[in-house]
């Protein structure tokens, strides 16, 4: 009882003490990232690797292909949902190996539960940090995409705004699908549902070209909404349907950060 009532009690924490628990955990995260920088850079070269090697050499044998009713140069095509894949993996690495090791080996969770942080405190705390691993991939890849060429639009700065929400969506989920790993072994699973996405998400190729049943399944994916929301902004084509876009990222990040919570809490409170 004494233990429902303390936590009851830090509920009604003021916003500023509220909002500055998270951010101690986000600020422990940066030292501890100075001392492993390289692998923190590590992940932004893959998706521009693939945007290189799609949108340059693969680009120049298929030439353009068609967005809402117009040509567009296929790496104009292609870098968007390259630069949506690269908010999504700043998200997920962060979200499950590196959580796992802290909720299984170090135990780190349990020493920070010792302190006035409380479950929803440690889960903003590790998905914003996983945020701007994802923001700082996104930034990065607009900036090479810009240099390219690849950039049709000034609308193309909301685009960051955009990854951030995508890796809310992906950051949140994975930390809470984190919570039911028992082993490294697990982390294959990650893997798995990640890799299908990327490959199939409108990524690579129009919507249009897959068969209209599997055309719902790629619509389902979380990956799919980000790309397309990406690809608007950057090609400078907005429309309503956008929205719809914004909406399913931000339930999807809201669903996964009150999953997360609710494990956290059940896991090392109990």
């Amino acid at each position: 009882m004494s233990q429902v009532r303390a936590e009851r009690a830090r509920a009604r924490l003021p916003l500023p003490i509220a909002l500055s628990q998270p951010a101690a955990l986000v600020e422990r995260n940066m030292r501890s990232a100075r001392h492993g920088w390289l692998t923190f850079v590590s992940g932004f070269f893959e998706p521009v690797f693939y945007l290189f090697a799609m949108g340059v050499g693969i680009g120049a044998l298929i030439g353009s292909v068609s967005v809402g009713g117009r040509e567009v140069p296929y790496g104009i095509f292609v870098a968007p949902a390259l630069m949506a894949t690269s908010a999504m993996n700043g998200a997920i690495y962060d979200s499950t190996s590196n959580v796992f090791f802290k909720l299984k080996h170090s135990k780190l969770y349990r020493s920070v539960l010792s302190t006035p942080l409380r479950p929803i405190d440690v889960a903003v705390g590790e998905i914003a940090w996983a945020l701007l691993r994802g923001l700082v991939y996104s930034s990065m890849f607009l900036l090479v995409a810009t240099i390219g060429g690849f950039v049709m639009s000034w609308w193309s700065l909301l685009a960051i705004g955009a990854c951030t929400l995508i890796g809310l969506a992906f950051a949140s989920v994975g930390m809470a699908c984190t919570t039911y790993m028992r082993s490294w072994n697990d982390m294959d699973y990650v893997q798995l549902a990640i890799l299908p996405m990327f490959l199939f998400s409108a990524t690579f190729y129009p919507l249009s070209t897959y068969p209209p049943a599997l055309q719902w399944v790629v619509q389902a994916t979380p990956l799919y909404h980000g790309v397309d929301l990406v690809r608007g902004l950057m090609m400078g084509d907005l429309h309503v349907g956008l929205l719809w876009h914004v909406a399913y990222l931000a339930a999807f990040g809201a669903l996964g950060l009150w999953a997360t919570t609710r494990r956290v809490g059940t896991l090392l409170l109990t």
